[in-house]
């Protein structure tokens, strides 16, 4: 393969998000038919929610393949490199694979009808998926869930993460709007599990459910965790109990998302596709590992990566970072998203920090760090504007003791640029 080919055929991709965010199933489907209908032949759990879907679909995944199964998992959006979003059996997709299915989905699109962006990859991924046989496919929804490219599949367990602000101008501006757009991969008779735990949002669930004839699991009522002083926590399920588990990421939240990750494979063995060995479910979660999410990248100081975007994934970080970690003083570099809650995250996190460093993402959406400083001028009193990420870094190392902690966050975007400064080979 020639490198030059890959890189045009990025280019390709990339010039697609110039369509936007295209609502609606019907351009996927037509892709989809036009080379065989491959999602047809495969079996899924799709994943929806607001924040956890990555680091969930990321140890169901782990448990699967313990258990034998030649696992896809499609996820959304990429770090560094572009095949990070297909993975077979816990490796990205080759360079030469994923170029295979691209070509074989370009030859069919229909340039008088261009496809978005995330059309184009969610063929290609299940197209991948189904020619390397792929026994179950774990998809993710890329924004909402009912119009969603994904929501073409008819999976075996459907996963609502959780439910919080995010995509207002898309989703809708209150919990139940959003919720109502998750609530879109529910499918006649397939069983949802959820850790959301908004009365407004279990009322959509639940009559959603009841309307699909669809078993409702949630956490907190048919399956609860709780956790131990040591940091392991112990797991009350749909029909199996676990005593001393323990799971590979930082951050409290973490413990959540473990759970659904079991209680969707208590729901699989249910459904009679496989035997849970309780051994590989402890493995999978001990050893699974899941990128930007309080990822460690350096110490003396700790350097520490995480991927918060939104008020929700601010709180979840702030708690965690107050729970998990010990440190002095606290240091934060910030690059954000302009069309996010940029005061909803300054607003969790900042009260937390010694130190604030703004700076801005090459990535078009970005906020202008000045931006970012004006409005944090209410929380936290030494703040400094560095455009530059490079040098924003360098700068909290040096404003850092070797018992402080510096923390890198604001969005998934950042976090690969930041991924590539730490050494993270792209393309």
């Amino acid at each position: 393969m020639a490198l030059s080919s890959y890189k045009e055929s990025l280019d390709y991709l990339y010039g697609l998000q110039k369509n936007g965010i295209k609502f609606g199933l019907n351009c996927t489907e037509n892709l989809l038919a036009r080379v065989g209908d491959p999602h047809r032949k495969l079996r899924f759990v799709h994943i929806a929610g607001t924040n956890g879907k990555g680091s969930t679909a990321a140890m169901l995944a782990g448990i699967l393949e313990g258990h034998g199964f030649k696992t896809g998992l499609y996820t959304s959006p990429h770090l560094v490199r572009f095949t990070e979003r297909f993975r077979l059996g816990g490796i990205e997709v080759s360079v030469e694979r994923i170029l295979d299915a691209f070509e074989k989905i370009r030859s069919v699109i229909d340039d008088r009808q261009p496809p978005t962006f995330f059309e184009v990859t969610t063929a290609m991924a299940f197209l991948c998926f189904a020619e390397e046989q792929a026994d179950l496919v774990i998809a993710e929804t890329g924004l909402g869930g009912r119009l969603d490219a994904t929501n073409v599949i008819h999976p075996e367990v459907c996963v609502i993460t959780n439910i919080g602000f995010d995509h207002q101008e898309y989703l809708g501006s209150t919990l139940g709007s959003i919720a109502r757009e998750k609530a879109g991969i529910i499918k006649e008779g397939v069983p949802l599990v959820t850790g959301a735990l908004q009365p407004v949002v279990q009322g959509i669930f639940k009559t959603t459910c009841m309307n699909l004839r669809a078993p409702l699991y949630r956490a907190k009522t048919d399956f609860r965790v709780r956790r131990d002083s040591d940091g392991s926590f112990q797991y009350r399920g749909i029909s199996r109990q676990w005593q001393n588990l323990r799971v590979n990421l930082n951050g409290l939240h973490q413990i959540g998302n473990a759970a659904l990750a079991v209680a969707a494979t208590e729901l699989l063995e249910q459904k009679g596709l496989l035997s849970i060995a309780p051994p590989v479910v402890e493995g999978a979660l001990a050893e699974v590992n899941w990128p930007a999410r309080l990822e460690v990248l350096d110490r003396n100081p700790t350097v520490l990566l995480d991927g918060a975007h939104n008020a929700q994934g601010a709180e979840s970080l702030r708690d965690s970072l107050k729970e998990c970690f010990q440190f002095e003083r606290l240091h934060l570099v910030l690059g954000i998203m302009a069309d996010k809650d940029i005061r909803g995250i300054l607003r969790r996190l900042l009260p937390l920090a010694e130190t604030a460093i703004f700076t801005q993402p090459r990535y078009s959406r970005a906020a202008s760090p000045d931006e970012l400083r004006k409005m944090a001028r209410s929380y936290i009193q030494r703040h400094y504007v560095i455009p530059d990420p490079a040098s924003a870094i360098a700068q909290a190392r040096q404003l850092a003791g070797p018992g402080d902690l510096i923390c890198i966050t604001g969005s998934l975007y950042f976090a690969g640029e930041v991924k590539e400064l730490f050494g993270e080979k792209g393309l």
